[in-house]
């Protein structure tokens, strides 16, 4: 309903209600029935269990539980059907090994989910403010979620409006309505109709649900609750935005599809070969060539992928905490590190939100003042020397003429009031002014508060010297209701002084600066006691005007420019005005031309999707826009191909963060809509932690990329040596039976979960190369083995591969026996792809990179070699895998041996960058 437009009376009507009197209690739960609470509407968070099982719809974790199955089977029919003990229980471990991992892995993901849920709710406010109501003829508080349609509620200074409401009584009454808009202006509220159709920002008869009073007091019937508000709306668009698979996940479950049909064309080739080879096609010939094949597919699956991607993403969600970014699910801290478009509210993000004057014109002279936001440290210089006592007549003016107040809590500075004037207020603080000496020197007669029709305050005070008018306000109109202009002390009725006082607020105004200017004349006892406004504020003497401007953040430009070097666009969305949001977005860096072209919401309303598409990569500051125009941005964007990030504190910002492929909330300054809304909360609110974020994900990135090849040439490694076995190794050689694989599937799955795995998680500790900062964001269409990855898996796990048969048929000519033979493969594999592991932490060489900068990793691949050696020497482990005791001397081969084509393809590299390995 457009309440806006109707008469305040006529809504009384509509809803029973008397303004005098308010709801009966029997009309409160009418109306509660009838137009519902004051409760927005909240998704349904997934059950404990259901995120439980989250992880179990990834396709490489349906491939490994249908390993798990298969290998019960197996299991089962080596038990009951051929009585194989001995296979029996190797299938059943390789089950219960695999199942082991894959509980892992979704324990993780369910950790990292409800670790974060939690951080999450620990970081909200609790919900219990209280609003003033008229029920039964009686004014009382009652919590804001029970505030229904038709309640008469009454707000001052400090107050949050806490449910929509139609004016229906405003003295000075002043809102701030930033969550909606994203803007800091007070907007003056009225109680009169409003005929035209227009925006919910122009509606300055209605108060919206989550706006703060910083001036006057004012009474209104309640018109909206709940969902039915404009708050409620914006959260009904953020819950109708779909959510998005990552890139991460979408690369990861491509390259799981290759996996697949990789694993199912083994199979089938495997199945064929051994049926040829056994001669007859019946029951028990299919049963053992099946499980032959099932076991050369499962080597051909990364195993411990799901499990070392949870690990390593929880380690860089951890990595972020500590740089105050809380990642509230796993996949989003690689996201980050692809990330190309960062697009950033002005207010409160780019910007302190603390309206500062960094300069003034007063007693004909200019001046510039230091510091930002609302401490009072700071200086304030003349370009010409001038003292500042020559400005007092502007100080005081500004200073008495001004409701707000700045207090100091706890060593830090907390305003009450319209941000304009406490900017005002911090001015003269830091001219050594306080309020409060001037009150004790000047009796405050008359108040003439401030109006839209007039756009000034003024107010009256006493002193030994007689009677003073102080007026501020909007420079136009001061400038026409002046007759002179204060110059070095003594006042200059000229044109020409006049034009020099306009000609300063045309400077700050091209500068994107805010202007007010102050006024002064001296009054008779009459007319400071019996004069109405409009004889009392003729004739002034304007004494000066402030430069006003919402601060950069001091970190920000160098963050930005950070982002700049790493190919990273940032782009200002907001709602301030062009020449404002022009200015901040040259100053920060976002564009380096003073004239850059700025966008216009109007604009975007008259351009289709196909028009924002073209010039959408083009620009980089938007001005006057909604929260539908911040969709759209980010959607054209993501129609480039672009992973754009969104940040934002207000409830407007929210809808934009949904729909991004991260939404960055502010912790500290964001309302609790938009950090349920986002997938990085800044917890200490800086725009540099967005910085650290993006280097943390694209380290993430280059540590996960790194382990897949780890992973991905070990498993090469293994099927090839399996196959070279399988189609090679037919006949008998010294104590080898030509049907013995080259390595045992529980041998396959030791490698897979100990010796490859363990050490993969410590990669997720390693620092990241010294130039990922320079390089370009990844391009969302290339796959994770991109840029010659595929080419270097292939060249090492080959000639890894190699050197495991050639192990396991050096070993067979030597006259050991089979376990012994397969022993010697199963060690050459284990160590050649812990020497490995050293080449892969790096797209370089290992040459590049200090071995002993990761001591998790030196520890991991201590580990695994001990307990790789152990499981040969330990008889329970001879019995279950197939291991064998060996010599010294074997030891010490397949220890260094293994060591040679790491170093020997490494050295190549280095010396001729040879890309493709």
């Amino acid at each position: 309903m457009n309440y806006y437009k109707k008469k305040k009376e006529s809504i009384l009507n509509e809803f029973s209600v008397q303004s005098n009197r308010g709801l009966t209690k029997e009309q409160v739960l009418n109306h509660r029935e009838l137009y519902g609470e004051n409760k927005l509407p909240e998704e349904t968070e997934d059950s404990y269990l259901k995120v439980f099982l989250k992880s179990f719809k990834e396709p490489i974790v349906i491939v490994l539980l249908g390993a798990v199955a298969l290998s019960f089977l197996s299991s089962y029919y080596a038990f009951q059907i051929q009585g194989d003990k001995h296979h029996g229980v190797e299938a059943l471990y390789e089950a219960i090994a695999i199942l082991f991992l894959i509980l892992i892995n979704a324990c993780l993901g369910f950790w990292q989910e409800i670790s974060a849920r939690k951080s999450l709710d620990a970081l909200k406010e609790m919900n219990n403010r209280q609003t003033t109501v008229l029920r039964d003829s009686k004014w009382g508080k009652i919590l804001a979620n029970d505030l229904v349609v038709g309640d008469i509620v009454r707000v001052q200074v400090g107050d949050f409006v806490e449910a929509d409401v139609r004016w229906i009584v405003s003295e000075e009454l002043q809102v701030v309505e930033s969550h909606l808009t994203g803007e800091t202006d007070a907007i003056l509220k009225m109680t009169d109709v409003i005929e035209e159709t227009v925006e919910p920002a122009d509606q300055t008869n209605m108060g919206f649900s989550g706006s703060t009073v910083t001036n006057g007091q004012g009474l209104g019937i309640v018109v909206g609750v709940g969902e039915n508000t404009e708050l409620g709306n914006i959260v009904h668009m953020i819950q109708s935005v779909e959510s998005k698979k990552s890139p991460l996940q979408s690369t990861v479950n491509q390259l799981t599809r290759i996996l697949m049909m990789i694993s199912g064309g083994i199979v089938v080739l495997t199945f064929i070969v051994g049926i040829i080879r056994a001669g007859e096609f019946n029951i028990t010939a299919i049963s053992s060539v099946l499980s032959t094949s099932i076991a050369l597919a499962v080597a051909s699956i990364p195993d411990a992928l799901p499990a070392v991607l949870s690990i390593v993403l929880t380690i860089g969600a951890a990595k972020m905490a500590k740089n105050k970014g809380l990642v509230k699910s796993l996949n989003s801290v690689e996201t980050l590190g692809s990330m190309s478009y960062v697009c950033s509210d002005k207010t409160g993000t780019l910007t302190k939100n603390e309206m500062t004057v960094i300069k003034f014109t007063a007693n004909g002279n200019d001046y510039e003042v230091s510091g930002t936001g609302y401490s009072p440290i700071g200086t304030i210089r003349s370009k010409i020397d001038q003292p500042i006592t020559k400005t007092e007549e502007f100080l005081y003016g500004a200073i008495l003429c001004n409701d707000s107040i700045v207090r100091e809590i706890e060593g830090e500075f907390k305003p009450l009031g319209n941000p304009t004037e406490v900017a005002l207020t911090v001015l003269g603080q830091k001219a050594g002014i306080k309020k409060s000496d001037l009150i004790e020197e000047y009796s405050v007669i008359r108040t003439l508060p401030f109006t839209s029709s007039r756009k000034m305050m003024s107010i009256i005070v006493k002193n030994e010297e007689g009677y003073k008018l102080y007026t501020k306000g909007a420079p136009d109109i001061l400038l026409t209701n002046s007759k002179g202009v204060l110059v070095d002390t003594i006042i200059d009725y000229s044109e020409e002084a006049k034009q020099a006082f306009n000609n300063n607020i045309e400077k700050y105004a091209d500068q994107a600066l805010r202007t007010l200017a102050v006024a002064h004349r001296t009054l008779t006892k009459e007319e400071a006691m019996n004069a109405d406004v409009t004889e009392l504020e003729q004739n002034l003497i304007l004494s000066g005007v402030a430069g006003i401007i919402d601060p950069a953040r001091e970190e920000v430009k160098e963050s930005i420019k950070t982002l700049h070097e790493a190919n990273i666009e940032v782009v200002m969305i907001t709602g301030d005005h062009e020449k404002t949001a022009r200015a901040i977005a040259y100053e920060l860096g976002i564009v380096i031309d003073k004239n850059a072209p700025v966008i216009k919401g109007i604009e975007l309303e008259n351009m289709t999707d196909e028009d924002l598409f073209k010039i959408v990569r083009l620009t980089n500051v938007y001005a006057r826009v909604s929260p539908e125009h911040k969709q759209r941005i980010v959607k054209q964007l993501q129609a480039h191909n672009q992973v754009v990030a969104m940040t934002g504190d207000g409830v407007n910002d929210a809808p934009a963060l949904r729909a991004a492929d991260i939404g960055i909330a502010m912790g500290i300054a964001g309302t609790e809509v938009t950090k349920d809304s986002a997938d990085l909360i800044l917890l200490d609110d800086k725009f540099t932690t967005i910085e650290k974020s993006v280097h943390s994900g694209r380290a993430i990135y280059g540590n996960i990329k790194n382990f897949m090849c780890h992973e991905l040439t070990t498993n090469v490694a293994e099927v090839l040596s399996l196959l070279i076995g399988l189609f090679f190794f037919t006949n008998t050689i010294g104590n080898v039976s030509g049907a013995t694989p080259t390595l045992t599937a529980l041998m396959v799955l030791w490698v897979n979960m100990v010796s490859d795995a363990v050490p993969s998680f410590s990669l997720g500790y390693d620092i990241a190369e010294s130039d990922i900062m320079k390089d370009h964001p990844r391009n969302l269409n290339e796959s994770i083995l991109a840029n010659y990855t595929w080419s270097r898996v292939l060249i090492r796990g080959t000639v890894m591969g190699l050197m495991v048969f050639l192990g396991f048929w050096l070993a067979a000519k030597s006259g050991l026996s089979s376990n012994e033979a397969q022993t010697v493969a199963f060690l050459t594999l284990v160590y050649g792809q812990l020497w490995h592991v050293f080449d892969a932490r790096s797209s370089k060489t290992l040459f590049r990179r200090n071995p002993f900068s990761n001591k998790r990793l030196i520890l991991a691949v201590s580990f695994a070699a001990i307990s790789s050696f152990l499981v040969t020497i330990i008889p329970f482990f001879n019995i279950v895998m197939g291991t064998a005791p060996l010599s010294t001397p074997i030891y010490l081969l397949v220890l260094f041996i293994p060591a040679l084509p790491t170093l020997i393809l490494s050295g190549i590299k280095e010396l001729f960058n040879i890309k493709i390995w």
